[in-house]
């Protein structure tokens, strides 16, 4: 009996310290998942699942988070610059999250339009950015290397692609390659409430604040907002050429996109595939299944989608916020631009790199020319005003002066002292 006794006793022994040593591993990896480190420290999250955040298998009642594929969004690299952004007081002001993805060919277009967000921000900006491991050290690099009067205005994470194991590849080469990767941004960010996406072509004429400010406009139930895809129905493309549903009369465009993500983890979403709402990790794997033969811009193709069946969750916001070739290639037909200038250009179309809207271009190469530091109604500015007289053989051309309204105010902002606050009137 007593030796009974004694083996019972050993397995008990055994077993709590197997789970202590289980725990310590789960902590020190979700340390090395979330810890700060120094300017040069490189951390990956351990393998392993955290399984507060992934549950404990591949099934998943409805009362768990996370897709069925659980630990791929649990890995990723970060690095954070150096010190913290903007601490007036001892106390740490708001800070703003602006996400992009970029893979190929982007680099340049990426940093550049980092640039246009840091340069022209009033609260402090962090910056997630999700690129192919190739291009990480030249991110790093080029963002250490700008001056230290910058570094209260912002701070980064690098990040690598990741994709649901299951389906990878399809994911990372639908439409552009690594797009889609904006669609699993509130499952990878699940530290965050919300965020600002943008694609790597775009730049802000007008400070990011006034972007993030939106979100006090969305009511209960909006949990993100897009601009129109088209103003003008009769050129518009998916009411012409769609062969799937699409968000309001002209579809939306998702190249900015303001996200409440806490919001869209929590919701369940009406869908045409099952007569129960779906969780976002749930909806978009059988989405792309049902559709992926219909759809031609893809993971913009599969938002307008889901935001045809649940029109309450966006706030549709106004073309000036998402300003692009569509809106003046045929003439000018976005109002609100015309009201109260550009605040955020997008040069798809490949427009920054060729001849085809000069005006496009000349901003573009504006602001990757400036130098931190320069004055920049001198050095910016005016050069850009300049050569903007010289493009007018386009309708974009001839709208040139909605391009420099808002610029032109938003230049105050560049060379700010962040411990002073905005600048008057800002």
């Amino acid at each position: 009996m007593r030796r009974y006794i004694r083996a019972l006793i050993l397995c008990m022994v055994f077993a709590v310290f197997s789970a202590l040593y289980v725990y310590s591993k789960l902590f020190y990896a979700d340390l090395s998942v979330g810890g700060g480190g120094g300017r040069n420290v490189l951390q990956r999250a351990a393998a392993a699942p955290n399984p507060r955040d992934s549950g404990h298998g591949s099934r998943r009642g409805p009362d768990k988070k996370g897709p069925a594929d659980q630990h791929w969004y649990n890995r990723y690299i970060m690095r954070k610059a150096e010190g913290h952004a903007g601490v007036v007081g001892g106390a740490v002001p708001e800070q703003m999250h602006l996400a992009v993805v970029t893979c190929g060919q982007r680099l340049e277009e990426t940093l550049t339009m980092l640039k246009s967000a840091v340069m022209f921000s009033i609260k402090p900006l962090r910056l997630h950015i999700f690129a192919d491991d190739q291009l990480h050290a030249s991110f790093i690099r080029v963002l250490e290397s700008w001056p230290g009067s910058l570094r209260p205005r912002f701070s980064y994470s690098v990040y690598p692609i990741t994709f649901p194991r299951r389906n990878a590849g399809e994911w990372k080469k639908l439409f552009k390659l690594c797009a889609s990767q904006r669609l699993f941004l509130p499952l990878i960010l699940k530290e965050l409430d919300s965020l600002v996406y943008v694609d790597s072509d775009i730049l802000f004429l007008q400070p990011v604040d006034a972007l993030w400010s939106l979100l006090a406009h969305f009511n209960d139930t909006q949990l993100a907002a897009m601009a129109p895809e088209h103003e003008e129905p009769r050129i518009a493309w998916y009411n012409r050429f769609a062969r799937h549903p699409y968000y309001g009369r002209t579809g939306v465009n998702s190249g900015v996109m303001l996200m409440n993500v806490t919001r869209i983890r929590a919701t369940y979403f009406r869908n045409d595939m099952t007569s129960v709402g779906l969780r976002w990790e749930e909806l978009l794997m059988p989405l792309l299944q049902k559709y992926k033969l219909n759809i031609t811009w893809g993971d913009q193709d599969l938002l307008n989608i889901i935001f045809h069946h649940n029109p309450e969750c966006l706030l549709e916001i106004p073309c000036h916020w998402n300003y692009r070739p569509d809106h003046c290639i045929y003439g000018s037909n976005c109002v609100s631009a015309e009201e109260e200038g550009v605040f955020v250009l997008h040069g798809n179309r490949g427009v920054y790199h060729d001849l085809k809207q000069p005006a496009f271009r000349a901003v573009y190469d504006a602001i990757r020319q400036y130098s931190f530091g320069e004055d920049p109604v001198g050095s910016l500015l005016m050069p850009l005003e300049e050569e903007l007289l010289k493009t007018t053989s386009t309708y974009c051309s001839k709208s040139h002066v909605l391009f420099t309204k808002r610029l032109s105010h938003s230049l105050a902002n560049v060379n700010r002292d962040p411990n002073k606050g905005p600048p008057h009137g800002g």
